[in-house]
């Protein structure tokens, strides 16, 4: 068994730079073992087999799905949205007062809460934006979450989960026991699976990339690789937001924090 978790966890490092211990080991047996019948393999030492065959399969992006945390809620942690509407928005209302565009980017969107988050936070400032293109998009390295995001669709657990009773009837419709995200708030919402080792090309530029609680699953040398890759997709000025656990500090000196605003980093180049 310990030869097979420890070919999965190297898979999933190479594959998502993220580092999972020995101590993750019965993470990885809880979160595989039961769907080692549907993918047609017998064990945990015959899957990382098949994996080291076809590393390129889409077992392997299935395998690499199910080992993703996507643990997600509402307007998460509650301040970075804060920091959007009154440190952030005010500063590109002001710089991009020309082109008048805003474009911001959730790089680990999980199912979808964090974008939907936003789109309701931008809603709110409908009246400073007016006259103004806004475009969020939602990226994730796991296409069954990407998926669940794009469509939506949220149980009544879920929405409950930091969404306020306000806001899930102005942005929601009851679709029997489910709540469905009205097509008002998705207008300008995209949704893609991107693999933040490898960024495609045309991805796009933006003022504000949300990528929370992301990097503390990694080494350092690989979030100094993915935070070069977004701020190469920053525009001058823009500005970057970590989990409360996560920091430039000691990786990188191309972001500078914030004064008085935690998690918030404007990019210095």
């Amino acid at each position: 068994m310990s030869g097979a978790t420890d070919a999965l966890r190297s898979f999933v490092r190479d594959r998502a730079g993220i580092n999972m211990g020995a101590d993750k080991d019965y993470l990885i047996v809880a979160r595989l073992e039961p769907q080692l019948r549907g993918w047609g393999v017998s064990s945990l030492d015959s899957l990382a087999a098949r994996l080291r065959q076809q590393p390129s399969c889409t077992l392997a992006n299935e395998v690499v799905a199910a080992l993703t945390i996507n643990e997600t809620l509402w307007f998460r942690d509650g301040k970075p949205f804060e920091m959007l509407s009154k440190v952030v928005l005010p500063e590109i209302l002001v710089r991009q007062a020309n082109d008048r565009t805003l474009a911001i980017w959730s790089a680990a969107c999980s199912t979808g809460q964090e974008v939907y988050s936003i789109g309701m936070a931008l809603r709110d400032e409908a009246a400073r934006l007016a006259g103004w293109n806004t475009s969020i998009l939602g990226s994730d390295i796991s296409e069954p979450a990407v998926t669940r995001a794009r469509a939506g669709v949220y149980s009544q657990f879920e929405v409950q989960r930091g969404l306020t009773i306000h806001r899930l009837v102005r942005h929601f419709d009851q679709v029997g026991a489910d709540w469905r995200v009205r097509d008002e708030l998705r207008s300008n919402i995209s949704f893609r699976v991107i693999n933040l080792l490898s960024l495609p090309a045309l991805l796009g530029s933006f003022n504000v990339v949300f990528c929370r609680n992301v990097l503390i699953y990694f080494d350092v040398d690989t979030k100094a690789r993915v935070l070069a890759a977004i701020g190469r997709r920053l525009r001058p000025g823009g500005f970057l937001l970590l989990g409360a656990a996560e920091t430039t500090m000691g990786v990188t000196t191309a972001f500078a924090p914030v004064p008085g605003c935690p998690g918030l980093y404007r990019y210095a180049g």
